[in-house]
């Protein structure tokens, strides 16, 4: 459906592969420039701030400032349908900021509206206190008088301040690439590793699979699964220590020449210190095997938790050296502003947003689309 890494693998890549698009400037843990690239939509570039704008049309007797935001590419129909469940998934957190637009006039009441919808919907004090901010600087530059213009603008502004989280898994630079991959138990973490394994298996990548999370019941047989779905091959020890389980598949990955190992770590609690402290002698045993890995560390959050997830971030980050998100079950209760909170209190990359189960239901990430999801 999509392709979501780059890579530098012998054999060259598959016909429906796209060459790679300008990159889009990301966050400063950015790893060094890939050689190649295939994304299936091409990151949009953020919208620069307008100053003067043109005049535009009349919305009654109003005169409509119309802000300029780039147009998308050409979305498959693929992209469009996942992106319609996603919108479907934020539906109420947008049809709550949308309201707050109905009116005539660019008043106090509006913003102290707007602040509370961005509150409801996780977007944490700081980032509301940054957005509200801006809006109020743009509009007074551009001297707009119009919501539906006001509108825009936050669409604007929201897709300026999640672009540094707007960033492609990079694949192929190392032999094996070892992905450590970590999260509190719920979050969707193994089924995210199993997603994960289809999409790399697709683009013709060699997995190998380590069930290091030997705490959780039934968390090998799980992840057992997803390998014997997928075909792929599993380093599992019954009862095994984590770290031990991480080690041998790292050499073994090496030795059978995959060129992914990703690593089921065992779900932790960041205010279970002593847990946390096993995921920092998995990340030191792995380096054990491979002086340069682990090549990609993610964290795997559930977009439920609101700004809980904020505080797993900042946890997991402080203790392992975060290079990834991926954000799950955005759908149904999922509010999706915790993204914005990310963006401005740690603003780790997010490279994956998932909305279901389904294999299809896990999508790379990309900043406008989601700006216009919570708002639109």
């Amino acid at each position: 459906m999509f392709s979501f890494f780059k890579k530098k693998f012998s054999s060259p890549p598959p016909a429906s592969v796209s060459p790679a698009p300008t990159e889009v400037p990301t966050a400063e843990r950015a790893p060094a420039e890939p050689v190649t690239a295939a994304p299936a939509v091409a990151p949009a570039s953020a919208p620069s701030s307008p100053s003067p704008l043109p005049s535009g049309g009349l919305i009654g007797s109003a005169l409509v400032i119309p802000i300029d935001i780039p147009e998308p590419a050409a979305v498959p129909p693929e992209r469009q349908k996942w992106l319609d469940k996603l919108k479907a998934g934020l539906g109420k957190t947008a049809s709550n900021i949308s309201n707050v637009f109905t009116g005539q006039v660019i008043d106090e009441d509006l913003y102290e509206d707007l602040e509370a919808a961005l509150l409801q919907a996780d977007a944490g004090v700081a980032a509301t206190e940054y957005v509200l901010k801006t809006l109020r600087d743009k509009v007074k530059a551009t001297g707009v008088t119009h919501p539906v213009a006001l509108k825009n603008i936050l669409i604007a502004t929201l897709t300026d301040l999640l672009t540094p989280l707007q960033k492609q898994l990079v694949i192929g630079q190392h032999t094996p690439t070892v992905v450590m991959v970590a999260g509190v138990n719920g979050a969707g973490k193994t089924t995210s590793i199993g997603k994960l394994t289809k999409h790399l298996i697709d683009h013709d990548a060699k997995v190998l699979l380590a069930a290091a999370d030997t705490f959780r019941a039934a968390a090998r047989e799980q992840l057992t699964v997803w390998a014997d779905r997928n075909t792929v091959e599993i380093v599992s020890h019954d009862g095994g220590d984590p770290a031990a389980v991480s080690f041998d598949a790292v050499n073994a990955g090496k030795a059978r020449g995959k060129d992914v190992v990703l690593i089921d770590t065992a779900g932790r609690l960041p205010t279970q210190l002593h847990l946390m402290e096993e995921l920092k002698k998995i990340k030191r045993v792995i380096q054990k095997a491979d002086t340069t890995a682990p090549h990609e560390v993610l964290l795997v959050i559930d977009g439920n938790t609101g700004q809980n997830a904020v505080t797993q971030v900042k946890a997991f980050d402080d203790a392992l050296g975060l290079t990834g998100l991926i954000v799950t079950k955005l759908d149904g209760t999922a509010k999706g502003g915790v993204l914005a909170a990310i963006a401005r209190e740690r603003p780790i990359p997010v490279y994956f947003i998932g909305v279901g189960e389904k294999l299809d239901e896990l999508e790379t990430f990309n900043a406008r689309e989601f700006a216009q999801a919570l708002v639109v």
